[in-house]
């Protein structure tokens, strides 16, 4: 793992539109953001720099986190995996000690895994390896920074943790099993540790979106499919904007709950009547 700072003014707001008026109460406070160097990570790591937020990036991918870091104020770059638990304590000590306290963790880092296989033909380790990313490597991460939250927590009595899972928690798409498992586990992992922790101050929250402008779903879906899509797309920083709703005092009645943001498809009937 390594790391290093990097000090840029925030940008206006993440998809390059004016900031809104509500306060947030989030200028000060300090975040680690998993999965921070493209996508919804991204987005997440600019918004919360946007509203006043230190943030310390954790990814494999250092030249892509360096980038993100560049659109960030004073962001620390950690470079490691989510999926080793060395990395991963080393990485949750070091951004304690740059940032002085940890008020939030967002957990972004994910794999989609084998796309449009049955089960009779994904190997095992391919298996794993989406539950290691999606599911475990959130449970390494809260792990090593459960101590640092409740440090927070019991000065502010608010701290926040934001899972990112999908729609695909709730609703499943053919050749995508490992992908809606994982997803799932998540959203229950989250609301069993918000039980965990009730009365501690810390909140766990869970995003779930449908389809997102992403690089891992222009991968998995093909990029011509989003040039006239046949259904609704969100952008990141849509996405981020409800972790960062999320992860602000304003929310602080929200807890142990899955934000599915998904054009109310869950919600319709398959009844033709």
């Amino acid at each position: 793992m390594t790391t290093s700072p990097s000090s840029r003014a925030a940008i206006p707001a993440p998809d390059g539109s004016p900031k809104d008026d509500m306060d947030l109460q989030l200028d000060g406070t300090t975040a680690l953001i998993t999965g921070a160097a493209s996508g919804i990570g991204r987005a997440t790591a600019l918004a919360l720099a946007t509203e006043g937020v230190r943030v310390a990036l954790l990814d494999r991918d250092g030249s892509a986190l360096k980038e993100t870091a560049n659109g960030c104020r004073d962001a620390l770059v950690l470079v490691g995996d989510v999926t080793d638990e060395d990395q991963v304590a080393a990485a949750v000590d070091a951004a304690v000690g740059s940032l002085g306290r940890l008020d939030a963790v967002v957990c972004c880092a994910g794999i989609s895994g084998p796309v449009g296989s049955g089960i009779e033909d994904i190997e095992l380790a391919d298996w794993n390896a989406v539950f290691a990313v999606n599911v475990t490597g959130a449970f390494l991460v809260l792990t090593h920074a459960l101590p640092a939250l409740r440090a927070a927590a019991s000065v502010s009595s608010s701290a926040s943790v934001v899972l990112l899972a999908s729609d695909s928690a709730v609703v499943a798409s053919p050749g995508m099993v490992p992908y809606c498992a994982s997803k799932a586990a998540l959203v229950q992992f989250g609301r069993a540790l918000s039980v965990d922790l009730a009365g501690s101050g810390i909140r766990v929250n869970t995003v779930a979106p449908s389809i997102v402008d992403t690089p891992m779903s222009r991968g998995d879906l093909g990029s011509a499919a989003f040039d006239d899509p046949g259904f609704p797309v969100q952008t990141a920083a849509e996405v981020a904007a409800h972790v960062v709703y999320l992860v602000s005092p304003r929310s602080r009645a929200v807890n142990g709950t899955t934000l599915l943001s998904d054009f109310g498809y869950a919600a319709r009937s398959g009844s033709p009547a």
